[in-house]
């Protein structure tokens, strides 16, 4: 398959996401929650509905996984990954940082991703082996000479088990300099790891994800020039969820990530 073709499609399907998207945004909607006890809205639903049907019509051989409606094609080596809404509790509170995130996967690797925040208007798109552009324009992590200076992001310290809890605070201790509180950033999901692709973020942590939350990450973050990996330091594939989820960790600076892991003790 094209290179450009997919990427092309991953871009179409991000349209087809936000047109659903955006009429409902700070309007009314219904939602519920999930087995898991997450919410799910109607926005979400209608976003994953939409890219679906572009795929079930265009790349009818190719898997898909979704969040919201399961897995087609399980067999197949081309596996589109889709999470119409990540971040949904900031969509329901009209918070413009959450995201759609699409990605191709080939034999269980992540290969294209697409962060696409419908609301700005602002997109990442990545492939491994290749550049990760904003807007179409290429951008690049940032240096980070030493943990003392780098900037920590992750969605909610509440997200953590125990374990993973001290181990993430032990990070956010070493993070910025001698200020008391570190430099932390809360809140932002997958726009975080958009952020870090861009230079604007060092470090994003975060515990327990699944698939169609972070196979979309990796190409934008090492087209960029960082880093996506687990809390041992292993690269992310689709067996990276497997046991409750995948602890994630995204360095704009291949470089810090020994000093990242050390700190985690």
């Amino acid at each position: 398959m094209n290179r450009n073709s997919d990427i092309s499609l991953a871009c179409r399907l991000a349209d087809a996401a936000g047109a659903a998207i955006r009429p409902l945004f700070r309007g009314d909607w219904a939602h519920e929650q999930k087995a898991d006890s997450s919410p799910v809205t109607e926005a979400d639903r209608a976003a994953e509905a939409a890219m679906r049907q572009v795929l079930e019509a265009e790349r009818a051989d190719d898997g898909i996984i979704g969040e919201e409606y399961g897995a087609r094609n399980e067999s197949s080596g081309r596996q589109w990954v889709l999470d119409p809404i990540d971040g949904t509790i900031s969509f329901m509170a009209g918070r413009p940082i959450f995201g759609t995130l699409i990605a191709l996967m080939q034999d269980g690797w992540p290969v294209l991703g697409v962060i696409d925040q419908p609301i700005a208007g602002e997109r990442w798109v990545g492939r491994i082996g290749e550049g990760t552009t904003f807007n179409g324009k290429p951008v690049r992590t940032a240096p980070c000479r030493e943990l003392t200076s780098a900037k920590l992001a992750t969605s909610s310290p509440h997200y953590f088990g125990a374990e993973q809890a001290d181990a993430y605070m032990k990070v956010a201790a070493a993070v910025g300099g001698n200020q008391r509180q570190g430099m932390v950033v809360y809140g932002g999901d997958c726009y975080n790891y958009g952020l870090l692709a861009s230079g604007n973020i060092d470090i994003v942590c975060e515990a327990g994800l699944q698939i169609y939350d972070y196979a979309a990450l990796v190409p934008v973050v090492e087209g960029a020039g960082g880093t996506m990996s687990d809390w041992q330091g292993n690269p992310l594939d689709a067996d990276s969820a497997k046991d409750g989820g995948a602890d994630v960790l995204a360095l704009g600076d291949p470089a810090r990530l020994d000093d990242v892991l050390e700190a985690m003790g």
